[in-house]
């Protein structure tokens, strides 16, 4: 009985190995730009136009957006992760501003100071400072309560090595411009403040090509090592004057910084064009 028990699962096993030789070959499937829309006509002209914006550009790159007046989204490898760069820096704030209203206080002058350095001039040194004080596990508390489940907290105090997606920006971009249980009033004004404050050297990126009555508030990350060269993002939230939206594009492999800034830019001029 064994013998025979043999013979038949190789037997079996022949069978099933026609069976996959007949399929043929896996065939990868190239990602692809998705959007829906309330709107109609533009969830397809979002689409056409970001693909074409993503056409030829030799870097790896995701894509999400929102927005809430007309209830589009997009997307485009949402849930590829990414190391954060400064654009974690947004997060730690929140972060920040998170355990001061469990404290029921507000943030002091000092906290203030580290903050606004962090965000508006991209300090990293302020950021080291802040990141050390909230601790790793004051991030994940946020991450928990903003449901930004992809996201992971760069261990032994490299910040900037915070893994993130396009999708989980998203979701803090939203987090800040509405009202939530996470963070209040007055926390989502502070930190949407200092983002609007970013020194002008540093308002490239997703802000290119935006509505001039819109506020923009915005944060970038840029960030280069040995392996995929150059990591360049950048996530901004558009408010005022009829705006209720955010842009997300992260990117890696780009031979220089201004590549990804240029990439960047295409896509987010699109955007704006066409919202």
């Amino acid at each position: 009985m064994p013998h025979i028990s043999r013979i038949s699962a190789a037997l079996a096993a022949t069978s099933l190995v026609g069976v996959l030789a007949a399929a043929g070959p896996a065939v990868a499937t190239t990602p692809t730009v998705t959007c829906s829309s309330a709107k109609s006509g533009l969830a397809k002209k979002l689409t056409t136009d970001i693909t074409a914006a993503l056409k030829g550009r030799n870097s790896t790159t995701a894509v999400a957006l929102y927005d809430r007046s007309t209830s589009t989204t997009c997307t485009y490898r949402s849930s590829t992760k990414y190391d954060s760069a400064s654009v974690v820096k947004a997060t730690v704030l929140a972060a920040l501003l998170r355990q001061a209203q469990e404290a029921n206080r507000v943030l002091t002058t000092r906290e203030k100071t580290l903050a606004t350095a962090m965000i508006t001039k991209s300090d990293n040194d302020a950021t080291t400072t802040l990141w050390k004080q909230v601790k790793v596990s004051g991030v994940q508390h946020f991450l928990t309560l903003a449901k930004m489940t992809s996201t992971t907290p760069g261990a032994n105090g490299y910040w900037g090595l915070t893994q993130i997606t396009a999708g989980d920006e998203v979701k803090l971009l939203k987090l800040l411009t509405a009202s939530n249980t996470v963070l209040t009033t007055a926390s989502r004004t502070y930190e949407l403040g200092l983002m609007n404050k970013v020194i002008s050297s540093q308002r490239w990126g997703v802000p290119a090509g935006a509505p001039s009555d819109a506020t923009v508030q915005v944060k970038n990350g840029w960030l280069s090592r040995a392996t995929h060269k150059w990591r360049v993002h950048s996530i901004g939230a558009f408010t005022g004057k009829g705006n209720d939206y955010g842009i997300v594009v992260l990117s890696q492999d780009d031979s220089t910084m201004s590549y990804g800034i240029t990439s960047i830019e295409r896509i987010a001029r699109a955007i704006h064009s066409d919202l």
